[in-house]
């Protein structure tokens, strides 16, 4: 629940060029390119699910074999799991994903950052750093050194205030474009008919009045704002390069960085807007991520806008401006597939269709099973419309769990919080409430009002000691208000890698005993946010031209470091990235 809240370098020429090209070549269009040549030993699949497993540092390059890509679609599949790629491959031979695995590198031992939120993963995926490089957390946080959203009178001190980068900074989070006013279609059965057609500049939909506020400037700080890094769509923009994406906020302007000129055409549907025909733009409806189908449906409609990018136009269908060099979207019908116990599903109506993982805790039960099939003939449109020009690179902003069900154990963290701000004042009556704001999806993560050693001292030591089994949902034995660690203060900016007066950073970061998911109700099965493998190892896929396709390296590697392949991908300096030079993030290969 979250409080206050609805709801080897390849060896490049110096420059590269949009490609305009209509030309379409094999499925991949890499056939006529000589693969590279690796330094180390290295092992062919014989199919997209039987080979070799290598655990190499990074695929070499041959320093004499020149190559060039033009354009890099970057794939994020939320909740994906390696293991879920590795079991579709392994039981859809045919499939697109088993034929990009065969065509080219899978790390097989990749970890997105903690924590393992949709915002900090994608940051780190396009500027390769971490949260304490890039400043970003969560998606909704607290910031110790602002002043509340719709302040306009800065006098004093910040008393802090929340930072929600979610669905609650648009102009109306209950409707599609956010508020651009194109939903819904006139004269129009359906509603949302018209929704290419929303703003590619996601200014326009965020209400100012939502936002947190700079106490220098007394000005509200949008999302990009916040970023303390640039981004790899920003180097690129420098370069006189084309750039898009697509995302499920508005908030994602964030990846346009502090200048707010990275990303040049950005498609932002808002997810949690209302799904519902009769009231497409009216708050408290079900939204899409409701129901698997509603999932698909509103993914839909960004593959539309990459097949569009694909083609040479912007995302609406309209124009000519040429394919971008960096382009890309994110996908949530896996995420949904993991997360609903029950939903609506392909061949299913009844809404009774099994979510999540089978009792193995391993494979995926029908809902997820047809999310993944969703998820791959949406890749291969995207494949087949692509030119040779083009690198491919499906990762995940985090995984999910538990993935074994048997391990769910739903706590009501309201209740425990409660009760926390409850002990504190009893011992001091005339304090504020102690914590200001939490966030606890699959871990815990919260900001006191008092940092003191003392507050936070006493804060670790309720929760370890909180043991209430009229907290579960499930009526499953709480211990330990659900967690197995608890870092606050010192030991908390430690965990994160940042000052201890880091107004951004936690005062209390609690890790979650596996299975543990903090809701008061039993709509979801799965979450992330946490520090589980489960949470954290998610696939890097990686397909360029010339690529000796079918490695599986299972040296470990991070996500971030997408970031400084991407630009080594088109022939750019991966150094011109903050976040590289600061955290030394090497490329993949």
């Amino acid at each position: 629940m979250k409080t206050g809240k609805m709801k080897s370098k390849i060896h490049m020429k110096a420059e590269s060029h949009i490609n305009r090209s209509n030309k379409r070549n094999s499925i991949f269009g890499f056939s006529r390119l000589r693969p590279q040549k690796l330094r180390c030993t290295t092992a062919m699949f014989g199919a997209a699910a039987a080979g070799i497993l290598l655990a190499l540092p990074a695929v070499a390059r041959d320093d004499d074999d020149q190559k060039n890509v033009e354009h890099v679609l970057l794939i994020s599949v939320d909740g994906m799991h390696q293991s879920d790629l590795a079991w579709y491959v392994q039981t859809h031979p045919k499939s697109t994903l088993a034929k990009l695995v065969a065509h080219g590198v899978d790390y097989s031992n990749a970890s997105t950052p903690f924590p393992s939120d949709s915002f900090p993963g994608l940051i780190g995926q396009v500027t390769g750093g971490n949260p304490a490089t890039a400043g970003i957390y969560y998606d909704d946080t607290w910031n110790h050194a602002v002043f509340p959203p719709g302040t306009t009178n800065c006098v004093g001190p910040a008393p802090g205030g929340e930072v929600a980068y979610t669905e609650a900074a648009d102009k109306n989070l209950g409707a599609l474009d956010a508020g651009q006013g194109i939903v819904p279609a006139p004269d129009n059965p359906d509603p949302w008919e018209d929704i290419l057609q929303m703003t590619s500049n996601p200014v326009k939909v965020i209400n100012p009045a939502n936002l947190p506020v700079d106490p220098e400037t007394c000005e509200p700080i949008y999302p990009n704002k916040y970023l303390q890094v640039n981004t790899i769509f920003e180097v690129a923009h420098r370069h006189h390069l084309l750039t898009a994406w697509s995302d499920k906020h508005p908030a994602y302007l964030a990846l346009s960085g502090s200048s707010g000129e990275g990303v040049d055409d950005c498609f932002s549907p808002e997810i949690n807007s209302s799904a519902n025909k009769a009231a497409p733009t009216a708050l408290n409806q079900p939204d899409w991520t409701t129901d698997n189908l509603f999932t698909q449906q509103y993914d839909g409609y960004k593959v539309e806008a990459v097949i569009n990018w694909i083609n040479g136009h912007r995302h609406d269908g309209g124009g000519n401006p040429g394919t971008p060099a960096i382009f890309g979207m994110n996908f949530q019908t896996v995420s949904t597939g993991q997360k609903l116990p029950n939903s609506r599903t392909e061949g299913d109506l009844s809404g009774n269709s099994l979510g999540g993982y089978l009792a193995d805790g391993a494979t995926p039960g029908p809902v997820l099973t047809h999310a993944l099939d969703f998820i791959d003939q949406s890749l291969g449109k995207m494949v087949s419309a692509l030119e040779s020009s083009t690198a491919i690179i499906v990762s995940a902003k985090h995984g999910q769990s538990p993935m074994n069900l048997a391990a769910l154990n739903r706590i009501d963290d309201g209740k425990i919080i409660a009760a926390l701000n409850a002990a504190w004042n009893g011992s001091h009556p005339s304090a504020t409430p102690l914590v200001a704001f939490e966030v606890d999806d699959d871990g815990m993560i919260v900001w006191l009002n008092d940092r003191s050693d003392a507050a936070t001292k006493f804060a670790r030591q309720f929760l370890m000691n909180y043991s209430d089994s009229t907290a579960s949902v499930d009526g499953k034995p709480v211990t330990s208000a659900g967690l197995w660690q608890v870092y606050t203060g010192l030991a908390a900016a430690q965990f994160i890698g940042v000052k201890e007066s880091d107004p951004r950073v936690p005062d209390v970061i609690g890790i979650a005993q596996y299975g543990v998911v903090y809701t008061g109700h039993k709509a979801k099965i799965a979450e992330h946010g946490g520090d589980h493998p489960e949470d954290r190892n998610v696939p890097i896929l990686v397909v360029w031209p010339g690529a000796s396709g079918g490695l599986n390296v299972t040296a470990p590697v991070e996500t971030t470091q997408i970031a400084p392949t991407i630009l080594e991908l088109l022939g750019l300096d991966s150094h011109e990235l903050q976040a590289v030079r600061i955290e030394g993030t090497e490329p993949l290969f």
